[in-house]
């Protein structure tokens, strides 16, 4: 759902991404007069895979799945991205596309800015070429991790993972709302919905976890580390 800016100037903005707290005055005044905002509501699709990529997008608030639509109708899930996150994929030097999708899971503000700004700046200024690299390198490594995970790992294991990587990295709580359903679990870890349910089940059994339908308490980490660490 497209409405009006929100944030009145890339200057002001303390959602940014953090590659563009170097830009100069004038760079920024750039790309303030080539972008957008919008709202989605949770469930709305925000990226299409396929679609084409003339826009880096930039998440100010909310949560969003960047997620990969396979055969079948089967969805692998890559990760969660929050406030701060640029959705710009390998598609956009490779093709002009989108290799993914992306979907709002709370309520999420986006920021569209042209890429073509965005290969400006790059041409222009070796310290923002730098951190766009690193950006992209990063959530390569990323990847190339998740999928030794995914080939490699057992499903205690990659269950594991996924709890962990919510506590740690998206919830910041041991003890965290589950905004997932079972079924995205599933897509995360590559996995059916039924094998969560029952491996979910495993590790409350064991006092390693509490899980409600909309919750989840991690009450041993050092077991849960184990379990994701040895698979």
């Amino acid at each position: 759902m497209y409405s009006e800016n929100i944030i009145s100037s890339c200057e002001v903005c303390n959602r940014c991404w953090a590659n563009f707290k170097g830009l100069s005055a004038e760079e920024l005044e750039q790309v303030n007069k080539n972008r957008y905002e919008a709202s989605f509501n949770p469930s709305e699709i925000i990226i299409k895979q396929g679609s084409p990529s003339s826009n880096a997008i930039f998440l100010t608030s909310g949560l969003a799945k960047v997620y990969m639509e396979g055969y079948s109708g089967k969805n692998l899930i890559i990760n969660l991205a929050e406030h701060s996150t640029l959705l710009a994929g390998p598609g956009v030097h490779v093709n002009s596309r989108y290799c993914y999708s992306v979907a709002a899971i709370t309520s999420v503000q986006a920021c569209f800015i042209s890429f073509d700004v965005i290969r400006t700046i790059i041409a222009g200024n070796p310290a923002f070429a730098l951190g766009f690299i690193e950006d992209l390198s990063e959530k390569a490594f990323r990847m190339h991790q998740k999928i030794l995970n995914l080939t490699q790992k057992k499903m205690h294991g990659r269950l594991a993972e996924a709890l962990l990587y919510f506590a740690d990295e998206v919830f910041h709580s041991d003890d965290y709302e589950m905004l997932l359903t079972r079924q995205e679990i599933g897509e995360m870890t590559n996995m059916a919905k039924e094998s969560v349910v029952r491996v979910m089940g495993e590790l409350e059994n064991e006092k390693i976890i509490r899980a409600m339908p909309h919750s989840v308490k991690i009450l041993d980490k050092d077991k849960l580390r184990v379990i994701s660490e040895k698979g």
